[in-house]
């Protein structure tokens, strides 16, 4: 949690908050009392979302219907972070993923991924540092992924841009921690959500064994923000792939990325 203050009352704003990781996010900070402010493409869905919570619970909540691919929404978020009551905790889990290799892919939807993984994750969390560092409290959670461990995704700039998630995330909350605020990315694995349907991605053989629940994710991600970590990677096997990554011979990892395209190639074949 981002300090030892109870949460009842205190204000969380999520994005992506309809679906997957986000709406574990809402569902889990609800039930701790938290009010939210809820962000998503789909004002429908987000309305529905906000009743169902507020008349489980009994807390607040606040709906924004904004895409963050633009400037427009970008915006619109950006002044309720601004705005009061105060968010403590910022979630920026909005994000896109392609499933165009780069050397098949358009300048617009490289444009709008950068847009939504990295423009949109810089900004919202410029804007509530402004306001938390200023407070000397807050937190801010960014979504990232295993995937940002290592170019094992031939063709993907998904990974690209959640390497810089980390990275941002890291450096940044190494600047703020002095404040009194925590900054942390938390990099998942496979996680059962939307998330591959809607990017149009058959997963129907990854094995069972490496997929995580939601729920699960977001209770280690809240443990180890409470433990003033900068990077959470729920799941020993997880942690285990995370560490191979960082300490594999580049050889090893080339080989690897190597039998992933072939295995493509032919599953598209």
């Amino acid at each position: 949690m981002p300090s030892d203050q109870p949460t009842a009352g205190r204000w969380a704003l999520i994005t992506g908050a309809t679906a997957g990781i986000g709406a574990a996010f809402a569902g889990r900070l609800a039930a701790d009392g938290w009010h939210l402010v809820l962000v998503a493409r789909d004002g429908t869905r987000l309305a529905a979302q906000a009743a169902e919570l507020t008349g489980r619970y009994g807390v607040e909540t606040e709906t924004i219907a904004a895409d963050l691919s633009t400037d427009d929404g970008c915006a619109q978020v950006e002044q309720r972070v601004a705005a009061t009551p105060p968010v403590e905790l910022l979630v920026n889990n909005a994000g896109i993923s392609l499933n165009t290799p780069f050397l098949r892919s358009s300048v617009a939807d490289e444009i709008r991924l950068l847009r939504l993984n990295v423009h949109a994750v810089m900004r919202l969390t410029l804007a509530a540092l402004v306001t938390m560092t200023e407070r000397r409290n807050g937190a801010v959670i960014n979504v990232s992924s295993v995937a940002g461990f290592g170019a094992l995704m031939p063709g993907s700039t998904y990974s690209a841009s959640k390497a810089w998630v980390t990275n941002f995330s890291e450096s940044v909350g190494q600047s703020a921690r002095p404040f009194g605020v925590r900054v942390m990315a938390l990099c998942p694995g496979y996680t059962r959500t939307e998330f591959h349907q809607r990017a149009g991605i058959d997963m129907s053989k990854t094995p069972e064994w490496m997929w995580l629940n939601a729920a699960d994710v977001v209770d280690e991600a809240l443990r180890d923000l409470g433990k003033g970590k900068f990077v959470s990677v729920p799941s020993w096997k997880y942690k285990l792939a995370v560490a191979g990554l960082r300490h594999a011979p580049r050889g090893l990892l080339d080989r690897v990325a190597r039998d992933t395209r072939g295995r493509i190639g032919r599953d598209r074949g």
